[in-house]
């Protein structure tokens, strides 16, 4: 069972009032609850009136477990819960998880081995795709013919004249 320190709605419409208690975390927010620490009535005027708090056990609870909602804890804060408490978080000793089991060692070997298959098929991959080595020495001269070829053609499109225009054309304009 999960206990959470939760307000609890009460008062009339468009006046809110709030308990601060101590619920299980399956309750609904309105229902039963197991303890009730204090009240909360955001719409008071006197200030000292606003906040009631039952700090002892509301620290009793914190220090069991009871885990408070946003609100609660920044009401907590201003009313003083936390002081005086040990709220340091403990750490687990986690000192065995950088030791290398047999599981791990099994693990990173073949991790090892996977990799070293990918970069072989990368390096066939890219040995596949270059062209071969050897070429005559013939080929790229009967390349830069062909290309001289192209570029005369395109040379002598450009420089064919322009249609002239007929005799029946100028005599019209």
């Amino acid at each position: 069972m999960s206990v959470v320190i939760r307000m609890k709605r009460t008062g009339r419409r468009n006046r809110p009032c709030y308990r601060i208690s101590v619920a299980d975390s399956r309750a609904p927010r309105d229902g039963r609850t197991l303890e009730t620490l204090g009240l909360y009535d955001p719409v008071s005027k006197a200030a000292d009136q606003q906040t009631t708090l039952n700090v002892d056990r509301a620290r009793h609870w914190m220090t069991n477990g009871a885990q408070p909602s946003d609100t609660v804890r920044s009401i907590f804060k201003r009313m003083g819960v936390f002081e005086e408490m040990d709220m340091a978080t403990k750490k687990r000793d986690r000192s065995g998880r950088k030791l290398d089991t047999k599981t791990t060692a099994t693990r990173k070997a073949v991790q090892a081995e996977r990799g070293a298959r990918k970069e072989a098929r990368r390096v066939a991959k890219i040995e596949a795709a270059r062209p071969p080595k050897e070429v005559s020495e013939e080929a790229p001269a009967e390349e830069t013919a062909a290309v001289e070829e192209t570029v005369e053609e395109i040379a002598i499109v450009e420089e064919a004249p322009a249609e002239e225009p007929s005799a029946d054309d100028s005599k019209e304009e």
